[in-house]
Formats: C-alpha cells, sequence, structure tokens
C-alpha cells in the first residue's frame, strides 16, 4: 500500500522559511517523479514543482521559482520542498505525490498527471503572515 506522509507545515512570518516533507512507503520514489502541490480556501490545487526520476529535470512555477526548491533523498525514501522568502499569498495546504504508473521522466511532466493518475498526501498547513 502506497503512502505519503507530510511534515513540516507551520506558521511563519513572510520573508520566513520553511521546509516540508513528504515521507512515502510501498513506493520507489527513485524510479518516478514525484511533486508537490498546493491549495488555498476557494481556490483550484495548483502545482508547485516536480522532479524528475533521476532527480533532476525539475520544474517550478513560475510564482515559486527562485524561491522554493524541490529534492527527494532516495535513500530516505523522501521528498522535500524548501521554500524560502515566503510571503501570505503561499498560504495554503501544500500536498505532495506521485505518480502512480512510471510514465514521466519530468518535473514537468509529473505536475500535468491527472489527479487519479497520482498518489497523493494527507497535507500539510502553511500559513504565512504579514
Amino acid at each position: 500500500q502506497v503512502k505519503l506522509v507530510e511534515s513540516g507545515g507551520g506558521s511563519v512570518q513572510a520573508g520566513e522559511s520553511l521546509r516540508l516533507s513528504c515521507a512515502v512507503s510501498g513506493y520507489t520514489v527513485s524510479s518516478h517523479c514525484v511533486a508537490w502541490f498546493r491549495q488555498a480556501p476557494g481556490k483550484e490545487r495548483e502545482g508547485v514543482a516536480g522532479i524528475g526520476r533521476d532527480g533532476g529535470r525539475t520544474f517550478y512555477a513560475d510564482f515559486v521559482k527562485g524561491r522554493f526548491t524541490i529534492s527527494k533523498d532516495n535513500a530516505k525514501n523522501t521528498l522535500y520542498l524548501q521554500m524560502n522568502t515566503l510571503k501570505p499569498e503561499d498560504t495554503a495546504m501544500y500536498y505532495c505525490a506521485a505518480e502512480r504508473g512510471a510514465v514521466c521522466i519530468s518535473g514537468f511532466c509529473c505536475l500535468r498527471l491527472t489527479r487519479d493518475s497520482t498518489y497523493w498526501g494527507q497535507g500539510a498547513q502553511v500559513t504565512v503572515s504579514s
């Protein structure tokens, strides 16, 4: 059974940093693309960052480019999202996601998988105050 568990969320002031972790079991992150999404209240879920099978081929949404960094530790089977210079508009529930098949090589492709093609974690709340 595949399980994704996020941690590291919290409440911070604008300009501060947080690092989200996603521990994955029943699945090998080194063989698949994985990604982070987020959803703010009243808004659609949106892709934040994706990383390819080989740990490269990362892709970032424009609104986090230069501030967030996605990475994965194959030995720990864990995905990370380092978030720097946080803004109030980054406030959202953050979800890690992993592709069900082995279709995608790049992080860009991973962010475009449908919900049914992806395993999801339960989410981690990030709140940024001004």
